[in-house]
């Protein structure tokens, strides 16, 4: 699919400029994900400013999101109401005159700052009775297939059919700011792979990675563990394994793993949010996968590789869970090393040739 078409959806109201503020799923990779939505609200309405609630992790990805305004910051607790932060933000969205409140997740909770204000028009699924807190109900979000679809679906006109492809996620990192980032850590200006090793959920996480950054290393790349501060014993034993031409550029700070992803010339990762943020950016991205469905969960981006073990097919697979009960996570050990390395280069080579 090219990168920037956005094809099936009408432009309806070139004149109407008032601000449309998106509600999203705040995990990385959801987040991500959810820059298809601001494409088509800015398709159907190229004048009206779309801004992101967003948390303070998830914040620096709105800076490289095309049609995106402003993020508005706001970590709401994940256990309890906390009504007083609730208002604070409600105060902060009525001062900006939203009209339209596309609210993604079908949670009571994730509608109240948007009622408080007063937006007047409220639109999502129906889910946990918000029967008044959404004003502009949809239905049959079980019928939609994939996550992106639930998502999408919200900004088009009500009972619109689905176009035969969404707009695909975009981050724009400039070429400068990559170039300032290598500088600032040392890391020279040749070829390197970036590994993603971590991800929310046990099982979809790939064994071998300490394995592949020795193959790398050997075969004469320089290779950097991205991640956040979850990710640090994994990066150790990666870097102990892999040798002096493997770095630990895991942190605190989720900018730092988009300029790697973004300067890397492979992307290699589980399905996980740097994966969504790798093929986002364009970078040459390979998403492993074992107990996840890349039909459902990969990329709308698409992918240089698809990794999934072959060797034979597993029953439970895929099965969505996030700890392996069953078959010792054979669906992520059976994919070898040196299978994935192989891979890499191929996807280099191609890359070379263009």
């Amino acid at each position: 699919m090219n990168f920037d078409s956005v094809l099936g959806i009408e432009t309806q109201d070139s004149a109407d400029t008032s601000p449309i503020l998106v509600v999203p799923y705040v995990w990385i990779g959801d987040f991500v994900r959810g820059h298809t939505v601001v494409r088509v609200l800015k398709k159907r309405w190229p004048n009206r400013p779309v801004d992101l609630l967003v948390t303070r992790q998830c914040a620096p990805l709105v800076d490289y999101m095309p049609g995106v305004r402003a993020g508005i910051v706001s970590d709401l607790p994940r256990s309890r109401l906390a009504l007083a932060r609730q208002w604070a933000l409600a105060a902060e969205l009525k001062a900006r005159n939203y009209a339209t409140a596309l609210v993604l997740p079908r949670t009571w909770k994730a509608a109240i700052a948007p009622v408080l204000a007063g937006i007047p028009e409220r639109v999502g699924f129906f889910g946990e009775a918000r029967f008044g807190m959404i004003n502009a109900m949809r239905w049959g979000e079980r019928q939609l297939p994939r996550f992106i679809d639930k998502n999408a679906v919200l900004a088009l006109p009500a009972g619109a059919a689905r176009p035969a492809e969404w707009p695909v996620p975009q981050l724009r990192v400039p070429t400068e700011e990559i170039g300032r980032w290598r500088q600032a850590n040392g890391l020279g200006s040749g070829p390197a792979i970036a590994l993603g090793p971590g991800s929310v959920g046990e099982s979809k996480r790939w064994t071998y990675y300490p394995e592949a950054a020795r193959l790398f290393a050997e075969r004469g790349f320089d290779v950097w563990v991205v991640g956040g501060p979850a990710e640090k014993a994994a990066a150790q034993q990666i870097v102990a394994t892999g040798g002096p031409r493997v770095r630990d550029l895991t942190g605190t700070d989720l900018r730092n793993g988009i300029l790697a992803m973004a300067a890397a010339s492979v992307g290699i990762s589980n399905d996980s949010g740097l994966m969504h943020i790798a093929a986002a950016i364009g970078t040459p991205t390979m998403g492993i996968f074992g107990p996840t469905d890349p039909y459902l969960w990969a990329p709308l981006n698409g992918l240089a590789s698809t990794v999934l073990q072959t060797k034979s097919k597993l029953p439970c697979q895929p099965c969505q869970r996030t700890v392996c009960t069953m078959n010792d996570h054979r669906c992520m050990r059976d994919i070898a090393a040196e299978e994935v390395v192989d891979i890499a280069e191929r996807v280099l080579a191609q890359i070379s040739v263009r």
